[in-house]
């Protein structure tokens, strides 16, 4: 028997798992527009979102306390990490996109740990009525669907594409991608001026290829990770309340740093290039 048809069998075998559907199922529509189950959980996550930063700013003391002192935390922090790395310059015009990418990147994963989420919603029951998958759940991680990391990477795009053109000008920009380094002159200038075309056209096409690394990055890793929890819960029917346990602690800590590394290659990404090098004698000033 090939492997695909031992695959066929054993995923249409009575109880078999079967695993999350890489594109996320359409709930309702509003109008043309079809809505997911991760879209209702972004919504859900924003809301929440916002509505933690409108109380924290709702009415501003000297002395910060107890919410206000935990979101003023939370911005400092992040503030002084992206000055570590990028500078103070760079940091004050970039941080509304990089403190906020981070906090939605955050809670969305770990949102999408809370029990009842990809957990609750319809299947199919088999013969005996008996209902093994959740094949469309209500809400699903939103990080889980590539749409969602997919437009976040497109905004940062865009984002850095504004940010480029304005620390360098038209004219710095493509100097900044194809121009010669070095001194030099003579026939060893001609031949750097060809070897560094060369090297900005595949810088260009790393360039326009980041949105898609970023969001499979991301998008691959939630979806891996809620798929293991799945496949924990199915492995023995009986220990399907615990098993899956030790896994939510890793993937709280896989959530903390995917946020961490999306918010950290943009944060570099806009550096190399808007970078005139000041940025390091900013960040230990």
């Amino acid at each position: 028997m090939s492997s695909s048809a031992f695959a066929a069998e054993v995923s249409h075998a009575p109880g078999a798992h079967e695993a999350l559907p890489a594109a996320a199922p359409v709930l309702f529509h509003i109008g043309p527009l079809p809505v997911s189950n991760s879209m209702v959980l972004m919504w859900i996550v924003a809301a929440i979102v916002i509505s933690v930063a409108r109380a924290a700013t709702h009415n501003i003391q000297h002395v910060p306390a107890g919410i206000q002192n935990f979101v003023e935390w939370i911005v400092e922090s992040l503030r002084n990490f992206l000055e570590s790395v990028i500078g103070r310059g760079l940091t004050a015009q970039t941080f509304w996109f990089f403190a906020s990418a981070f906090i939605f990147i955050l809670a969305s994963n770990w949102f999408g740990l809370v029990p009842g989420v990809g957990t609750v919603g319809w299947g199919t029951p088999d013969a005996n009525g008996v209902l093994h998958h959740i094949s469309r759940p209500l809400l699903r991680g939103s990080n889980a669907d590539l749409n969602m990391t997919l437009a976040m990477s497109i905004v940062f795009f865009i984002a850095w594409t504004y940010w480029a053109l304005k620390a360098n000008g038209i004219g710095g920009f493509l100097m900044h991608i194809f121009g010669p380094r070095g001194d030099s002159k003579g026939f060893l200038k001609v031949v750097l001026v060809l070897v560094f075309l060369a090297v900005g056209v595949l810088e260009m096409v790393s360039i326009l290829f980041r949105p898609v690394s970023l969001s499979f990055r991301l998008y691959g890793n939630v979806f891996a990770g809620e798929n293991m929890l799945e496949a924990m819960s199915n492995l023995v029917p009986a220990l399907a309340p615990l098993l899956p346990v030790p896994f939510y602690f890793l993937e709280l800590l896989v959530g903390f740093v995917q946020a961490l590394v999306f918010t950290l290659l943009t944060a570099v990404f806009t550096l190399l290039i808007c970078d005139h090098g000041d940025s390091h004698n900013e960040a230990h000033h």
